[in-house]
């Protein structure tokens, strides 16, 4: 008997003991609570003049009236970390968690941008897709993950998990896989809290966005990071989902040549370009024009376009994006005439501080005639920026990083006058043609491409 009452309680100790360690386990995890005590302590509003207040550690934002939408924003910056996070929304209300998001002033006037963890009551129920505010919108929609959109409760408490890690960004809504995104736009920004503008619906008016037990990690992220099932949304040298449906189209693979050849030859060139990685490089052969591989271009011609290109310099680097080309012209040494896209290391190139006009062969300008905004958004050196070129009836405009940088007129007075007074005033018409070739430039020096997309509207007869 005494044998039996001393297992019975060595097996209570026992047990007593195992609960203290997963006890102990479980606070272990080094979490950080982002909602402190009964205040917006370590928090900032952006945007629009909806408001927000934290009750009992719940932060509750609320619908205002004829506002844009409203962000109360964390004051840290965040790169790689894992949030949980627990949510409740109106049913008649849309809303979202920005993370690795930014507000700069050159940038729509400060307008909210990156990545958001949608929160989505409506019909569609795509809780727990990623959407790019303020840039190229939805990146991880749920239409084809039922699961996911039958996990979100109505009018209940809803949890989210979040882990960006890298490239890479993979949400849970109440513990079922929802988005698996592999994305490098931006790798570090604030997590924000969305109230979104209604306009002016008096329905929506005074609707509410309620927040609590928001947690992040931000060390020994490999320790707690959870697999997913999902296939992943890769967006490198792939269209968005509003790039299908607005009509964009890969101008490269990704993987092979096709749809580019040299500029002076039939095909593409055997040397001084690879591919690796879903990027294509023109390889450094000591700064000199076209001497290696040779400039290469698209095999089609086009007119009316928009072009978004990423590109990635090397400390010192030259090349360019040439458009209406005509590789006709300039048979003989150095690159095919049309109008170029600066690509530079501008603190580096002697080409930076020389130019028919000032300024004008710095990077993102009209190469040799325009000078682009000197507070353009370029990133440092060895990281990827995006080039975006819209030319329709003439208009012309250069964008770096989503945003304009210069534009002008093709064919105007201002426009002629700046070609004569350039290095290009020897070539008859030049910059006029109806259509050209698309040019990526070989100047003897390492340079990256990827993401290369083209967008040709439809003619009116289409």
């Amino acid at each position: 008997m005494k044998i039996i009452k001393f297992n019975v309680l060595l097996l209570i100790v026992l047990a007593a003991i195992g609960f203290s360690a997963c006890k102990e386990t479980k606070q272990e995890i080094p979490w950080v609570e982002l909602i402190k005590n009964d205040s917006l302590e370590g928090w900032n509003i952006k945007g629009g003049e909806a408001t927000y207040k934290n009750e009992n550690g719940i932060i509750i934002g609320t619908t205002a009236a004829n506002t844009p939408n409203t962000f109360l924003s964390t004051n840290e910056m965040y790169g790689d970390f894992i949030l949980e996070i627990e949510f409740k929304v109106d049913s008649t209300m849309n809303s979202g968690i920005q993370i690795r998001s930014n507000s700069y002033p050159f940038y729509q006037n400060g307008r909210v941008h990156g990545y958001q963890v949608e929160i989505d009551p409506s019909k569609r129920s795509w809780s727990g897709g990623i959407y790019d505010e303020g840039r190229r919108k939805w990146l991880n929609t749920l239409e084809n993950n039922p699961e996911a959109q039958k996990a979100f409760k109505q009018n209940s408490w809803n949890h989210y998990r979040v882990e960006a890690i890298s490239d890479t960004i993979k949400t849970w809504i109440n513990g079922v896989p929802a988005s698996h995104l592999i994305d490098d736009k931006t790798a570090s920004g604030f997590i924000a809290l969305q109230v979104h503008s209604i306009g002016n619906s008096k329905e929506k008016l005074g609707k509410q966005v309620m927040w609590k037990n928001a947690k992040i990690l931000t060390e020994n992220l490999s320790k707690y990071a959870t697999n997913s099932p999902l296939e992943p949304i890769i967006t490198k040298n792939s269209l968005t989902v509003n790039e299908q449906k607005s009509g964009w189209q890969m101008l490269w693979d990704g993987k092979t040549t096709n749809g580019w050849r040299g500029a002076k030859l039939d095909t593409f060139p055997n040397e001084g370009w690879v591919i690796e990685d879903g990027e294509l490089i023109v390889l450094p052969s000591g700064g000199a024009e076209s001497a290696a591989g040779g400039d290469i271009v698209t095999t089609n011609e086009y007119s009316n376009f928009e072009l978004q290109v990423d590109f990635k310099l090397t400390p010192g680097a030259n090349s360019g994006i040439k458009y209406y080309v005509d590789t006709e012209l300039n048979k003989g040494p150095g690159s095919s005439i049309g109008l170029e896209y600066q690509i530079l290391d501008d603190a580096l190139h002697p080409d930076a501080k020389l130019g028919s006009h000032e300024g004008s062969r710095t990077v993102c300008s009209l190469y040799d005639l325009i000078q682009a905004d000197p507070s353009k958004p370029i990133k440092p050196i060895g990281e990827w920026n995006t080039a975006y070129i819209k030319s329709i009836d003439n208009h012309v405009e250069h964008w770096l990083n989503y945003v304009k940088v210069l534009e002008y007129e093709r064919g105007s007075k201002e426009f002629l006058k700046l070609v004569s007074e350039s290095k290009y005033a020897k070539w008859p018409n030049f910059g006029m043609l109806e259509k050209g070739q698309i040019l990526l430039q070989d100047h003897g020096d390492k340079v990256s491409f990827r993401n290369i997309k083209i967008k040709v509207p439809k003619s009116k007869n289409e």
